[in-house]
């Protein structure tokens, strides 16, 4: 017999069903999904209107590339005109967030002419080889892998210092992430934000906004670089914008994409016709639904019961995030208290660097669903650890 070969550790539950902020085991148990498969099914699980337009492009075309695309691209744009963050009204789909990333750091240096990507101390932006490059959220990601694409800089996440040093005519871009996810739900202090864009426009290099997975409304505006009032040069974007569908988007003004010629990338599944409905139907969900809005709403109701149940709680260093990207950051590793979610609460949630615990559920968690969230994760933290 065949055997799986797993990258992830497996959680020790059997998936049977899924739908809205739920999944349900073999055994017929519930489970609140604050993990969502690293964040993807923000917008819920099996969202309606988004297996609608899968089925009706499983009833017509399945397979096409986007140089002869149908009236399903029209429908992407139109969908999207109103989500895109100013300017950056080009773009194209791709397959995953790291294969996006790829893209982005290709573009920074076609556009530029020069070699140098500037990234950030507890960075996630992908595993193959381009995107690994850039990241640092786990050194045991690198290891055995070195020398990776060379020209890469490392400095300091949220350190304004740093960037006056690191910045320099000779980069071609910053790659960022407004919220670190796998580094441990890490927000950018305003000013760091604002000096990153600042020296990029000073010295003539590319700000390169990773949001896939704090972008669609995640963080309670529909790209959380909203939150600093800065617009990138580029921005990738993936996880929820399909929901649930596997999709990646980059988004260039137009003088970017205008330097790009036919030929300069490609992807044999990126623009298909089944992604990019998914995606149309996903941006109609994000604006008439007021994704953000409740995710504001919601994710700041979660971090204040979090503060409350957990007020005083030894084990715990603080608790931190936007929207419903929320941390709770441990003085210990948060193996046990995962497992404890799991096994006691039929809560799932994830880990976040090496001390945090990961919530990311959808956006339609109701108030009984958040108050289940903060008191699981308080009963977890005093059983596991005590005070």
């Amino acid at each position: 017999m065949a055997s799986y070969l797993h990258f992830y550790e497996p959680r020790g539950i059997r998936v049977a069903r899924a739908m809205g902020q739920y999944v349900w085991d073999e055994e017929g148990r519930r489970y609140l999904d604050a993990y969502t498969g690293h964040g993807v099914a923000f917008l819920g699980h099996r969202h309606p209107r988004i297996v609608s337009a899968l089925v009706e492009a499983l009833g017509s075309v399945m397979v096409a590339p986007p140089s002869v695309a149908g009236r399903w691209m029209e429908e992407l744009l139109e969908a999207l005109e109103p989500v895109l963050p100013p300017g950056l009204d080009h773009v194209t789909l791709l397959n995953s967030g790291t294969e996006a990333v790829e893209l982005a750091l290709k573009i920074a240096r076609r556009v530029t002419g020069r070699k140098n990507i500037v990234y950030f101390s507890g960075s996630f932006h992908g595993r193959t080889m381009g995107a690994l490059s850039v990241t640092s959220s786990n050194p045991g990601y690198r290891r055995g892998y070195e020398p990776l694409v060379p020209g890469t800089v490392r400095a300091r996440y949220n350190s304004v210092e740093d960037l006056e040093k690191v910045i320099t005519e000779e980069t071609a871009a910053a790659i960022v992430e407004p919220v670190q996810g796998e580094g441990g739900v890490n927000p950018a202090s305003p000013e760091f934000m604002r000096e990153l864009r600042r020296l990029c426009s000073e010295k003539g290099c590319l700000l390169i906004a990773d949001e896939v997975q704090t972008g669609f409304g995640r963080t309670g505006k529909t790209w959380a670089i909203e939150h600093y009032g800065v617009t990138p040069d580029i921005l990738t974007a993936g996880k929820a914008i399909g929901g649930g569908f596997p999709v990646s988007m980059v988004a260039v003004p137009a003088w970017v994409a205008e330097k790009l010629p036919h030929g300069f990338h490609g992807s044999t599944y990126g623009g298909n016709p089944m992604a990019m409905k998914a995606v149309a139907a996903a941006a109609r969900v994000l604006v008439e639904e007021e994704v953000p809005r409740q995710a504001s709403v919601k994710g700041a109701r979660l971090m204040r019961l979090l503060g409350e149940v957990l007020s005083g709680a030894r084990p715990v260093r603080r608790i931190k995030g936007m929207g419903l990207m929320v941390g709770v950051e441990l003085r210990f590793p948060p193996g046990r208290v995962l497992r404890c979610l799991q096994e006691e609460k039929q809560i799932l949630a994830l880990k976040a660097g090496s001390t945090v615990v990961r919530l990311l559920p959808p956006y339609l968690v109701t108030q009984q669903d958040v108050e289940e969230m903060a008191r699981g994760v308080a009963d977890c933290v005093h059983r596991v650890y005590g005070g």
